[in-house]
Order: C-alpha cells, then sequence, then structure tokens
C-alpha cells in the first residue's frame, strides 16, 4: 500500500473516534471566537452566523479572552458533533489540542493573520459559503504532528520549526501584533536579522544525524501564509517533509527568504528536504520551538504523529 493515505473527502464516521452525528448535534453549532483576531475580518464571523441561522442552526459563540481558552472550551466540548473555530492559526491550534482524542469534527472560520491551515484546505473566503461547510458533512481526516517537550506535549496542523523562525515568533511583542498583524512578524524579522549570531542543531531523523542551522517541519505545503516551503508536503500522509536549512548567517538568510518569497526554497543552495516520520532535535539550552506560528517551548524536542487523526470540514468537490 502506498504510505500516502486517501485525502479525499470522507464520511464522518471514518474517521478515528468521530462522534455520530444525531438531530440535535446537526442543528446546532459551537463557534469559538477570538474577538482580537476578528477585528481583522470585521462581520465575516456575523454573516457566516447569519447564514448558518437561515438554515436552522443555532449557533452558540464563546468568545476568548486568554491564551488557553479556546483549548479549554474545545475540550469542553469534544463529544459534540461539530466544533468551529472562529480565529486565526493559533487559536485553530489551542482548539486542536483542546479535541484531541475526542470524537468532535473540527469546522473553521478563519479570521486571522495567516489562516495557513484554511489555505491549505483549499476553505473559500466567502462567510456564506464557509457556514455551508460548517453545516455539512464532507471530512477530511488529516494527520497531525506532535511534539513532546519538557512543557510538555503539543499537537499541530501545520508546521513546527527550530531557528531563525522561532526566535522571530517567540519574541514577537504580542501587542504590536494585535496592532499591526503581520507588520509586527515583518519588523521582528528585521529585528532577529540585525541581532542574528552563530546557530546549530543536532537533528535526528528516523534515525539518520544531521546538522542545521534553521529547521522547518512541514506537515503542509503553505508556511507563513501562501509561501510554498515544502511542495510534497501533505496533511493526508502519516510523515513530515524535513527542511533543513544547513548554512547560517545574515546573507543565508535572505537567500532563504527571496527564495521562499519566489516558491523556489525547494531547490535553493543549501536547503535539503527529506521525509521523515521521527524527528529529534536538540540544541542549545532555551532555544525556541514554534508550532502552528505561536511558541511552544524550548529544546529538546521530539516530533512524531499524532496517534489519531483529526475529521475537519471541507467543501464539497462535487459542487
Amino acid at each position: 500500500m502506498d504510505e500516502r493515505e486517501n485525502g479525499a473527502a470522507i464520511a464522518p464516521e471514518s474517521v478515528a473516534g468521530a462522534a455520530p452525528q444525531n438531530a440535535e448535534a446537526r442543528r446546532s453549532l459551537l463557534v469559538i471566537y477570538n474577538p482580537i483576531a476578528g477585528r481583522r475580518r470585521g462581520g465575516v464571523l456575523a454573516r457566516a452566523s447569519a447564514a448558518l441561522a437561515a438554515a436552522g442552526i443555532a449557533v452558540r459563540t464563546e468568545p476568548t479572552a486568554a491564551r488557553g481558552d479556546a483549548e479549554r472550551l474545545a475540550r469542553a466540548a469534544r463529544g459534540a458533533g461539530t466544533v468551529a473555530v472562529a480565529g486565526g492559526d493559533g487559536t485553530v491550534n489551542e482548539a486542536i489540542n483542546g479535541l484531541a482524542g475526542g470524537g468532535a469534527r473540527l469546522a473553521l472560520i478563519p479570521l486571522g493573520t495567516a489562516n495557513v491551515l484554511a489555505a491549505e484546505l483549499g476553505l473559500p473566503s466567502d462567510p456564506e459559503a464557509l457556514a455551508r461547510i460548517a453545516a455539512g458533512d464532507t471530512v477530511r481526516a488529516i494527520h497531525l504532528g506532535e511534539a513532546a517537550l519538557a512543557s510538555g506535549t503539543r499537537r499541530f496542523a501545520m508546521m513546527a520549526g527550530v531557528g531563525f523562525d522561532a526566535h522571530v515568533v517567540a519574541n514577537v511583542r504580542p501587542g504590536l501584533k494585535r496592532a499591526a498583524g503581520k507588520l509586527a512578524y515583518g519588523w521582528q524579522m528585521l529585528v532577529e536579522w540585525l541581532r542574528l549570531g552563530p546557530r546549530r542543531y543536532r537533528v535526528t531523523a528516523d534515525g539518520v544525524r544531521y546538522a542545521c542551522a534553521s529547521a522547518i517541519l512541514a506537515k503542509g505545503r503553505f508556511y507563513a501564509g501562501r509561501y510554498v516551503a515544502a511542495p510534497e508536503a501533505s496533511l493526508d500522509r502519516p510523515s513530515y517533509e524535513l527542511v533543513l536549512f544547513e548554512r547560517g548567517g545574515r546573507w543565508a538568510v535572505l537567500r532563504y527568504a527571496l527564495a521562499l518569497g519566489l516558491g523556489r526554497l525547494h531547490s535553493a543552495k543549501g536547503v535539503r528536504i527529506l521525509r521523515a516520520r521521527e524527528i529529534a532535535i536538540e540544541g542549545d539550552a532555551g532555544e525556541p520551538v514554534h508550532a502552528d506560528g505561536d511558541p511552544i517551548g524550548t529544546l529538546p524536542a521530539r516530533f512524531t504523529i499524532a496517534p489519531e487523526r483529526l475529521g475537519v470540514l471541507v467543501e464539497d468537490e462535487r459542487r
């Protein structure tokens, strides 16, 4: 059998642990909502909620106020049929960790800065179309990444990494991020580039050792928005595309950034991409690790594939 799992839309009961969809569950929907992310796409949630109401579905909205709220709310609702998240990638990541081990499917109403998972799934931007998907039964079962760190275990949908990008994510100021969105990351990239020092990481991928200056573990193709970091990465495959940046220093970072912007990172000099299921990374004490665009802890870290897949509601390709 090919390593690649069937990525086509599937029936909910084929997802590991999927909850049965009774009539009551179909007529109500919990929406975990990040008000800060909602400021960037004003009116999207309101229009989606109105479309759901017009379809006879009662929407219950639970706003988040602090880090960890989305995970807590999702954990409390993981026995439900569907849980929707209206927010960015960070809110989605929290909800994924809350839903782990339960039977609820995940619906997305993208509101954040990048919305990388929504882009990877090919979700539309139209609120009415998003409402139709959230109310539907077309499910894609995706493989999640899992990171084990001293601070605990975290699941993630799209990517994780160490090195330059991890320092950017770890050090960007939350207030600036709320106020400026993507510009906050651009500013922090400049700050980290100016103070960039020599860093090396020890990576063991499926038992083979490597050294690098930065690394990305990709579950999907897109990175930091719509940029393609690993063209062969797939949410439907129980493995990572490991992107190793073998050269360090300011000019190497600039070359990598230019290659990423041009869609040529996979063929750039000093970049090695390989497929692996189990990855361990070591480095200096306190080196940050990020996943789905948020810091999750520090090295050392061990990455595997989560034992269960997550059912995510997607567009019905027959429409």
